[in-house]
């Protein structure tokens, strides 16, 4: 989940990233699979919020798989870019189609976002289906990957007693069923699992790494030719930009809203 829902932080705050132009090679599938595999340094758009703006030149946008239609990605696929299809996976959204299909039982804690609770990721048997149906809807849309957030909550007060295999185990499972629909898929935070999920997903996406001095924990991604794409909200971008740099990251500074508001080093 994004940093902001983990401490209950609603400022909107400018930020702006380090990975610009368009890079459009690196955004290009790996020969060795049939799914698309981003590389490190490959610039992005991350947009969750107002008036989608398509005309950012990048070869990668993160937008949300809810709001958009299956025209908008074939738009954006006719520009050149890859798309990523933001989802929540490990909390529910009062506001989304499907909120009716869970039941209580798996409702916890509020995370911090108004109309969203943290969801009892031990329970499979309900969530499975219900997370493949988002991801078939990915799918359908013509999305190239999947960005699924909220997949922390084993640190976090959700309510239950989740611990850190549930967690693996549940991390695990959305990325197969991404990749049985042959989409990538993406590690959201949840740094103190990357050693063990690395080799799971195919990018990671982080939020705050500099300003919580964490970004080298991410290095293992890099390692393996898979981009991290990276957001920062309050450290401006010569507090991060030299050191996303150096670790290959592809940075951005955003407003916490996630609007078409981007700065790039």
């Amino acid at each position: 989940m994004r940093r902001a829902r983990a401490v209950a932080v609603l400022l909107a705050l400018v930020l702006t990233g380090c990975a610009g132009g368009s890079g459009g090679a690196d955004a290009e599938p790996s020969p060795s699979g049939d799914r698309w595999r981003p590389r490190p340094g490959v610039a992005w758009q991350w947009q969750l919020s107002g008036r989608l703006d398509t005309a950012v030149d990048v070869p990668v946008y993160d937008i949300d798989g809810f709001d958009h239609s299956a025209e908008t990605v074939a738009r954006l696929h006719r520009d050149g870019r890859k798309v990523i299809c933001y989802l929540s996976t490990g909390a529910w959204e009062d506001f989304r189609p499907d909120a009716d299909g869970f039941p209580e039982s798996v409702l916890g804690r509020g995370n911090g976002w108004e109309g969203e609770r943290w969801l009892d990721i031990r329970r499979t048997d309900v969530l499975e289906p219900l997370m493949a149906e988002r991801l078939d809807m990915c799918r359908d849309k013509g999305f190239d990957a999947v960005e699924p957030d909220n997949m922390d909550g084993y640190r976090n007060r959700t309510g239950f007693p989740l611990t850190a295999a549930d967690q693996l185990r549940y991390n695990r499972l959305i990325a197969r069923l991404a990749h049985e629909r042959g989409m990538a898929v993406g590690l959201k935070n949840d740094l103190d699992q990357i050693p063990d999920l690395v080799g799971d997903f195919d990018f990671a996406v982080n939020e705050q790494c500099a300003q919580y001095d964490e970004c080298e924990e991410l290095t293992p991604f890099v390692e393996a030719d898979k981009a991290v794409f990276h957001a920062e909200y309050e450290l401006p971008t010569d507090r991060f930009c030299a050191d996303s740099r150096r670790l290959k990251l592809s940075s951005l500074l955003k407003r916490y809203e996630l609007d078409a508001w981007r700065r790039t080093c």
